[in-house]
């Protein structure tokens, strides 16, 4: 019976609306904003940007919407961890990688919001409110609150994602100045690797159904309330860490490149080229 109901389309008109204003706006401002504001000659948007921003709305409306969303809200607890993972882990740092530098100053201006994101957008704001909210996700108060109160999903859906693009700035994000060296960043990803671990194991051996909404008699092909939880234990663990380390695996391979390449070019600091330097950057003037 709730295989043949899962066959029955549901409308999410909200997700449709997200994801064509993004296109609508993503479209806009390359086209018509980004070449008033780049210098002549260069591309607003790159082809690459251009790329990730198709993968990231495809993830997103893939996530969001039927029938993903229907089963990880009121079948699957394992679909639903699923869906988490690709909504934070994944499209953040994909719509990132997307942005333009200047459409994200631009986004930003230079007022409060702007110093408020730069406060946040810091390792250690950024990874202690990710990490935070992420394990506060997993209470049985919130899951169960989230799943019969449509308004309060949405809100931690939102919550969710707003901390993870503050997480993914400094490995990821449009300002140069924010991003961390690359040891930083695998040390970054590396502790936030290990935070799942806790509700990982607590969903993997608890004894009996941990959400009330998933414990229900009627069970989607068959699979037991602690099989699902099991499952979605597995995914958050095994899943989203390994993710996390394949990351920490380029990023450490990239930063080697890196560095061989600058023991093998021979180059050699000049005092000319350090007193340049000083020259275009002085020092500021003392105050009187």
């Amino acid at each position: 019976m709730i295989g043949l109901e899962l066959t029955r389309f549901v409308p999410h008109p909200e997700v449709w609306v997200l994801v064509v204003g993004l296109v609508g706006l993503y479209s806009y401002a390359t086209r018509v904003i980004g070449p008033k504001v780049v210098p002549a000659g260069t591309p607003a948007v790159t082809r690459s940007q251009r790329r990730w921003f198709a993968f990231g709305i495809v993830l997103l409306w893939g996530a969001a919407d039927w029938p993903v969303h229907d089963i990880g809200e009121e079948h699957l607890y394992a679909v639903h961890m699923s869906q988490h993972i690709i909504l934070t882990l994944v499209v953040p740092a994909v719509m990132l990688l997307a942005t333009p530098e200047w459409l994200a100053r631009l986004v930003l201006g230079q007022g409060r919001a702007n110093a408020v994101v730069r406060w946040m957008a810091r390792p250690v704001p950024a990874g202690l409110a990710f990490n935070a909210l992420a394990l506060l996700s997993h209470w049985q108060l919130v899951v169960n609150t989230a799943s019969s109160n449509g308004l309060f999903h949405y809100g931690v859906h939102t919550a969710l994602v707003a901390t993870a693009v503050l997480f993914w700035i400094p490995v990821c994000g449009p300002f140069p100045e924010l991003r961390i060296g690359a040891p930083a960043q695998m040390i970054y990803l590396f502790v936030t690797s290990i935070v799942p671990t806790v509700p990982g194991a607590w969903l993997t051996f608890a004894d009996g159904a941990v959400y009330s909404v998933y414990d229900v008699p009627a069970r989607l092909w068959g699979i037991s309330v602690t099989s699902d939880q099991q499952a979605a234990g597995l995914i958050m663990k095994l899943v989203g860490g390994s993710y996390l380390w394949v990351l920490i695996t380029l990023i450490f391979f990239r930063w080697a490149n890196r560095q061989q390449a600058v023991r093998t070019s021979g180059a050699v600091l000049t005092w000319e080229q350090v007193r340049q330097e000083f020259d275009e950057h002085p020092a500021p003037s003392a105050r009187p």
